[in-house]
């Protein structure tokens, strides 16, 4: 007789999901602030961290920043199962690597960020001093920088985002993400498109910021580096920069869509 009792495959998959909604509740706010912020009504656009430090001022912020670093945390985790047991099949040729080396770096920035999160917590508990941004890509590149062959991690690394980048470029535009989803048909016709959308614009923000990753290893200036707030500010001051980041600022809130969507259709096979 089969056992119904709960397994580690059932608490991998739980987290993991759990995972997939916290990343979406943070590009909801991200793309949100940034189209906020092209209407005049929410300052300065913000990357990830900033969407959290806005959260924190929310009704139940506290508790809200809490299940969401929680939730980062289980995207981390099965980043790196997804990365070291090949969970979904990339293989172990250059491209496989390559693709794998994405996911272990996601699962270090996500946790990153979820640390960053529980941070903002102590903080507010402890006392009320500046949150400033020691962390982040530029406190990362700069602690890089000051390794052995510090400018070629960094290079490295941005090599890496620039390949996520363009996997995601792809991904979105062939619907690659199709094979990974348990979708019903109807929700498929108008689901499917904000997930295309929000898999090519997070696809182009990763290319700019492996760009700036590209430019600070070459420079050997940590300064040069940048996230996707980095991203806005440069968008900004492009031709036309104001429609360019109302487009990726609707791009971004497409990508939370999208991980809102993975947290409840998604396929996920732990294969422990």
């Amino acid at each position: 007789m089969a056992s119904n009792t709960p397994d580690h495959k059932d608490a991998i998959q739980l987290y993991a999901r759990m995972g997939y909604a916290s990343r979406g509740i943070v590009y909801l706010l991200v793309g949100g602030l940034a189209a906020l912020a092209v209407l005049g009504q929410g300052g300065q656009a913000e990357g990830s961290r900033g969407a959290l430090e806005r959260l924190l001022v929310a009704p139940f912020g506290q508790v809200l920043l809490g299940l969401v670093a929680l939730g980062l945390l289980g995207y981390a985790m099965w980043r790196s199962i997804q990365a070291i047991k090949d969970t979904d099949g990339h293989g172990s040729d250059a491209k496989g690597i390559a693709i794998r080396a994405g996911l272990l770096i996601s699962a270090v920035t996500h946790t990153l960020l979820a640390f960053y999160a529980a941070s903002l917590i102590f903080r507010l508990v402890g006392s009320s001093g500046d949150s400033g941004d020691s962390g982040g890509s530029q406190g990362t590149v700069s602690w890089l920088l000051e390794q052995p062959f510090g400018r070629y991690l960094v290079g490295a690394v941005g090599a890496c985002i620039i390949s996520a980048g363009i996997a995601h470029c792809i991904k979105g535009a062939k619907a690659k993400f199709d094979k990974h989803f348990d979708m019903p048909e109807a929700t498929q016709r108008w689901a499917y498109p904000v997930c295309r959308f929000g898999l090519i614009i997070r696809g182009v923000v990763f290319l700019i910021v492996g760009g700036f990753f590209i430019i600070a290893a070459y420079h050997v200036n940590a300064n040069e580096a940048g996230g996707t707030e980095e991203v806005f500010d440069f968008l900004r001051h492009q031709a036309f920069g104001q429609w360019l980041l109302a487009f990726v600022a609707l791009g971004l809130f497409a990508f939370g869509g999208y991980s809102l969507l993975a947290a409840v259709y998604r396929r996920i096979n732990p294969d422990l």
